[in-house]
């Protein structure tokens, strides 16, 4: 009986030390997109945001509807600029918003 708690403990202790050595460290940046077809704060602005901010490697979005601006601070081992932007294209069926690098830093 001891021996299958040994073993049982030794793996789980194998699978803790394996799993922490996967994580990569965090490549964090930023970026500031243009987003046009936002024609309110709550239905568009706050949805995109939402949306934005459970996709994998996003750390935090804001979406600011006066502005028609997404800040979003991502981590670009796991996603990109790119990918954000066509991740904002597709919200909503890809009929109404779309994104691009805004030229604003």
């Amino acid at each position: 009986m001891n021996i299958k708690k040994i073993f049982f403990a030794t793996a789980i202790a194998f699978f803790i030390i394996t799993g922490c050595k996967e994580n990569k460290e965090v490549k964090k940046e930023k970026v500031s997109l243009a987003i046009s077809g936002m024609t309110c704060e709550i239905g568009c602005a706050k949805t995109i945001q939402s949306k934005l901010s459970k996709k994998e490697g996003v750390l935090d979005a804001k979406v600011v509807f006066i502005d028609s601006i997404a800040n979003i601070a991502f981590d670009a081992n796991r996603t990109s600029k790119k990918d954000l932007i066509g991740y904002i294209n597709g919200i909503a069926g890809g009929k109404l918003y779309r994104a691009s690098e805004s030229m604003d830093k």
